[in-house]
């Protein structure tokens, strides 16, 4: 194996771990984390790269909560949120980047629960009506979610550039 892959394996784990470990740090803060900021910061830097390491936090959840039925929505969560990512032009202008940043973190934060929804009405059985219920009932955990996303992607394009010119 060469030595470039062997230093893109052990980043991308690292990066793995430290999604883990600042959730789990964060957890005395209900949905307030640093993953939206990850996420967005490594598809920008590693592009199609960056799913080793949402794909590594999503595992690493598994391992240490167990592989119950709330695990299965984060094989495809996280990867709505990098697909975003991967739709925004390469060079986006610069006034417009953070806004970007800050939109897509707030967007998915807001609509975590309508993404989780499908798979509690497949698991659960809920009927249309139930499947509305639940988004409307976790619409002010969204919110939070949403705001805190947008706070903590005011740090993308900081860690963007710094990532970048590490990366040189």
């Amino acid at each position: 194996m060469r030595a470039s892959r062997i230093r893109s394996l052990v980043i991308y784990a690292m990066w793995g771990a430290l999604l883990f470990i600042t959730t789990w740090i964060m957890k005395v803060l209900p949905n307030i984390h640093l993953l939206a900021l990850f996420i967005i910061v490594l598809t920008r830097v590693y592009r199609v790269g960056a799913l080793i390491p949402i794909y590594i936090y999503v595992g690493l959840e598994g391992l240490w909560q167990g592989f119950h039925l709330w695990w299965y929505p984060y094989l495809y969560i996280w990867t709505v949120l990098w697909a975003a990512v991967m739709l925004l032009p390469r060079r986006l202008p610069e006034r417009w980047e953070g806004l970007c940043y800050c939109g897509l973190g707030m967007l998915h934060g807001l609509l975590f629960g309508t993404m989780w929804a499908p798979a509690q009405a497949l698991f659960f059985g809920l009927s249309w009506d139930g499947t509305v219920a639940w988004i409307l009932t976790g619409l002010p955990w969204d919110a939070l979610h949403g705001v805190s996303n947008a706070v903590t992607c005011t740090l993308c394009v900081p860690l963007i550039k710094l990532i970048n010119k590490l990366e040189k």
